[in-house]
């Protein structure tokens, strides 16, 4: 019998603070920090009963030592939900959490599922990206993609070139606002509902707490970075102050069905629109945010002009730059990223999806005046995500 399609709703989302490679969370597991997310949720939302979580999907990069084992699943136990409660890993690299969202909203969406649980984990200090891989020759030899390909900070280096009104100085200055709208919004108390903090363990000094994002430098100024190293080539253009770090952390929200989010009593913070993915050149994967945006937007019946809010990860600030070049968008577009980003937080690769989704919630509570937002990312190995939600705190909803 053919089915119908039901409305997806995002209800809740928290993360860990994120953490430095080799900082804050050098000893606590990569596991322990995404179950202290799954616990999190159902502590904030006592009215979902944890026997009604129908799956868990959680990503990581990768996936090895204390971020392997199908640890959707084993997650999931460890957090306290029921024996019957599945779960799986997904890795789309840096979309991990964003694919985790997406594929079990699809469930919803067919009426597979009625609640899941979505979000992702990296553990960048212990495990870095590509530990344990074994790339095929032919990539190389072959020349399938140039070798700049396999090294993320190469590619923004390749996008700068592909667009050289994108200076040095413009990323520098992206983000020096990232710092500051980060610390602005910290001051104002926008980021701290959603964190989990983590009691954290050193051999050396014994107990600790994690309460606040660890890689944030508030006071940054376009001086700071302009005389940074460019590690991925000489007299380049991508530092280590215009880019996200190597981070440590973890996310998790809860998606369900209108209906059942209706039946518990949840309130949705943001309602699913539509999502696309798409492939571009590996040499350049910053530029993959753009296609996949046009495939959101066509899906939705919608253009670039109704979108109203933008949480745009920011890997690299040229990255972001080409995106908004490529919508005509400004640099200091106050609809875009307004509390700051990837440069300021970190992106612990595949955990980040889900803190877009928070940021653009938050956005959404705070401007009832917006109607679509859309997350977006640029991924590894050159291939780009988007996600559109609608506002249900739309004034036009309120009749």
């Amino acid at each position: 019998m053919p089915r119908e399609i039901r409305d997806v709703v995002f209800v809740d989302g928290v993360r860990t603070p994120f953490g430095k490679a080799k900082g804050q969370y050098a000893e606590t597991r990569a596991d322990d920090l995404v179950i202290k997310c799954i616990r999190e949720l159902l502590r904030r939302n006592p009215e979902l009963p944890p026997e009604r979580v129908d799956e868990v999907a959680i990503a990581a990069t990768t996936q090895i030592g204390d971020q392997g084992l199908t640890i959707g699943r084993t997650a999931a136990l460890l957090a306290g939900l029921p024996n019957t409660t599945p779960g799986y890993a997904i890795d789309r690299m840096c979309a991990g959490a964003m694919t985790a969202v997406t594929t079990t909203a699809a469930g919803i969406a067919f009426g597979a599922y009625d609640v899941v649980v979505a979000g992702g984990v990296e553990h960048m200090g212990r495990h870095p990206m590509g530990e344990g891989v074994d790339p095929n020759p032919r990539i190389v030899s072959e020349k399938l993609v140039d070798t700049s390909a396999l090294v993320m900070g190469s590619t923004a280096e390749n996008l700068h070139d592909r667009f050289p009104a994108i200076t040095k100085q413009r990323a520098d200055a992206f983000a020096v606002a990232s710092q500051e709208k980060a610390a602005k919004a910290y001051a104002n108390d926008l980021i701290q509902p959603d964190l989990v903090a983590i009691a954290t363990r050193s051999a050396e000094q014994g107990w600790g707490y994690a309460g606040t994002d660890e890689p944030m430098r508030p006071g940054t100024t376009a001086e700071d970075l302009a005389g940074l190293k460019t590690p991925f080539r000489p007299h380049g253009r991508v530092t280590a102050g215009n880019s996200a770090g190597i981070n440590d952390g973890a996310t998790a929200c809860v998606l369900a069905s209108a209906e059942a989010a209706a039946e518990l009593g949840l309130t949705p913070k943001m309602k699913l629109v539509s999502y696309g993915f798409a492939g571009v050149e590996p040499e350049v994967m910053g530029v993959g945010p753009v296609p996949a945006t046009e495939k959101a937007l066509k899906l939705a019946g919608l253009t670039i002009d109704d979108i109203e809010a933008f949480e745009v990860n920011e890997a690299f600030a040229v990255q972001v730059l080409a995106f908004l070049e490529h919508y005509g968008i400004a640099d200091d577009d106050p609809r875009v990223n307004p509390y700051g980003g990837a440069i300021a937080y970190g992106h612990p690769l595949a955990s980040s999806g889900v803190r877009l989704m928070n940021q653009l919630a938050k956005q959404f509570e705070q401007r009832p005046e917006v109607r679509y937002g859309l997350t977006t990312m640029c991924v590894g190995l050159g291939m780009g995500g988007t996600v559109i939600w609608e506002n249900p705190n739309w004034e036009g909803n309120v009749a």
